[in-house]
């Protein structure tokens, strides 16, 4: 990278964290900073961790630590604490992939709001992602629909009824080895594959009310399908944000980790420790709220105009 051009991404990244910082201290949102190693990790079958020993003594708690995927873990126990509203802005890493449009090291924003569901955090990502692009003298128009109304629009496929086969056949000439994959699997392939693509360069596109087999960490509303409180934010074609109606129920969400181990297992991962401290936090009372994860280097290589990551980071993963 040109001094030119590094310059120019450095301070692109410190008028954006002004920025961020500013947004939330007119919202009276508390800023932390919670651990990067932890005794748990992700079970995310999706997501492989970095996975570290600690070489001290043994009374100072599991040897075996892991570098954090996202301050998410942390950030509950703290609502649970009594907190409130609050946002932590810090490095998270990945394991897998590095390249043009990933680095296993990279910035995630995270926040939480008490009392609020995933629909109004959704608008207030919406306002952070403009006044972002502002920095740039850019601002994005907004779309939103639910999970089933983009399948129909884009497609003419309803996700929650048509069968397996015609989610295969939809994805046309796009080959893929389908050995193992489930429904959502097939879904996440149409999704990525023929409508993500579509989306304009300058909309922020919102999806939401996803299957409730895709929850992750989002509650469920009864209905007839059910669906998954979560939303996920695109700017042009890059997702940029993933939120949800946060469950708060410790047992639902015990269960849900057993389950991602059992999936890690059946693909040949090794399984990943639950975070006891996580679930004793839910089950002491954490608020109804809603939370928001944002991709830093993302935003800002929308901001910059760039779709290589490397182009917005002091040393990419091969240089540091």
């Amino acid at each position: 990278m040109r001094v030119e051009s590094l310059h120019a991404a450095l301070w692109l990244r410190a008028r954006l964290y002004a920025r961020v910082r500013e947004f939330f201290t007119e919202r009276a949102v508390l800023e932390v900073e919670t651990p990067v190693l932890s005794a748990a990790g992700n079970t995310d079958p999706n997501i492989e961790s970095f996975n570290t020993r600690f070489s001290g003594h043994v009374d100072a708690g599991a040897a075996s630590r892991w570098l954090r995927t996202s301050s998410e873990f942390a950030q509950k126990r703290l609502l649970a604490a009594g907190v409130g509203d609050h946002y932590e802005l810090g490095r998270v890493f990945r394991n897998g992939e590095a390249g043009r449009r990933h680095n296993p090291e990279f910035t995630m924003l995270e926040w939480y709001r008490v009392g609020w569901h995933h629909r109004r955090l959704a608008d207030e990502t919406i306002e952070l992602v403009n006044a972002a692009l502002a920095l740039v003298d850019r601002r994005a128009g907004v779309e939103k629909m639910t999970y089933r109304e983009l399948f129909l629009s884009t497609l003419g496929i309803d996700p929650f009824t048509a069968a397996e086969a015609d989610l295969q056949r939809a994805l046309g000439d796009v080959k893929v080895d389908g050995a193992g994959l489930r429904r959502d699997d097939w879904l996440d392939l149409l999704l990525t594959h023929r409508i993500q693509p579509r989306f304009p360069a300058d909309r922020i596109t919102v999806i939401d009310d996803y299957p409730a087999t895709q929850c992750a960490l989002a509650k469920i509303r009864a209905g007839d399908p059910p669906v998954a409180e979560r939303f996920e934010l695109y700017l042009g074609t890059q997702e940029l944000a993933n939120g949800y109606h946060e469950l708060t129920d410790a047992a639902e969400q015990r269960a849900r980790f057993d389950r991602d181990n059992r999936r890690r297992r059946e693909r040949g991962l090794g399984e990943v420790p639950i975070d006891a401290n996580l679930l004793a936090a839910i089950a002491s009372g954490m608020p109804d709220c809603a939370g928001v994860a944002l991709g830093v280097e993302r935003l800002l290589m929308a901001m910059a105009g760039t779709e290589d990551i490397r182009d917005v980071l002091a040393f990419s993963f091969a240089d540091a």
